[in-house]
């Protein structure tokens, strides 16, 4: 059953709207996942998924909507300038501000994750990027960035391209007193790096409260990177939670 298997490369697809499907199913599961794990505060939070047919527009979840209603044909599609091309609900203008400039200067993100999870946030207080200190961060070992600065809620282009800056070329960028952001050449990817780093950052500060942490040997961790950060690893470690979401929420790909 193709809905399960993680996402084929691109150009897979002979036809686009299979691919667009695809993709959609995916990102309302993402939705879905971020509700049951508690990350959604408010109306903030976002995941995008680049269209692969007009790939300067994105399909996101709409403003306001809670993350565990979403369903496929929730999901809208907004355009280059912040219009929504598709769909009949308003787009959350911080979801455009900083999404928009991420996939413009990261052609190869094909998804994009931020919401403000509480381990996230909190550890995003500290100003301070991850320490190489379990198996599981090691995925973002010399791959996830610092944005150390905070100016209020991002609803300039201008701000985003500063984030979309900071984040470089890595999968992760820690955005100070705001929370996380991760991207993936899959929505899969993106979803999982987003994941894993929030349950990072809840590992990081039990352990430095309860002591002095033992850091893994730079070779060590680097090696460990090239295994659980790698993008087929983020793919295939969204699998299961897929699969879980779809059979407990069906309606999901409604």
């Amino acid at each position: 059953m193709t809905t399960l298997l993680p996402t084929p490369p691109a150009g897979a697809y002979e036809d686009l709207a299979e691919e667009r499907l695809y993709r959609k199913q995916r990102l309302a599961a993402a939705l879905r996942l971020f509700s049951l794990f508690g990350f959604e505060e408010g109306v903030a939070g976002h995941i995008t998924a680049r269209d692969p047919e007009h790939t300067e527009t994105f399909w996101v979840n709409p403003f306001a909507m809670h993350f565990g209603h979403i369903s496929v044909s929730d999901l809208i599609q907004v355009d280059s300038s912040g219009e929504v091309i598709y769909g009949d609900q308003p787009v959350n203008r911080a979801a455009f501000a900083i999404h928009s400039q991420v996939h413009a200067a990261r052609p190869e993100v094909m998804a994009a994750a931020h919401s403000h999870s509480v381990h996230g946030k909190a550890w995003s207080a500290l100003g301070r990027l991850l320490e190489p200190i379990t198996q599981d961060v090691c995925a973002f070992y010399e791959d996830h960035s610092l944005f150390d600065d905070y100016t209020g809620v991002v609803l300039d282009t201008e701000e985003g391209k500063r984030i979309a800056h900071a984040l470089g070329e890595n999968k992760a960028v820690i955005l100070r007193n705001h929370g996380l952001l991760t991207v993936g050449t899959s929505i899969e990817e993106a979803a999982w790096w987003f994941i894993t780093m929030e349950r990072s950052c809840q590992a990081q500060l039990l352990a430095s409260a309860a002591g002095q942490t033992v850091h893994i040997d730079p070779d060590q961790a680097k090696l460990t990177h090239s295994q659980v950060g790698h993008p087929l690893a983020g793919r295939f470690n969204f699998k299961p939670l897929f699969d879980r979401i779809v059979k407990a929420q069906p309606d999901l790909l409604d």
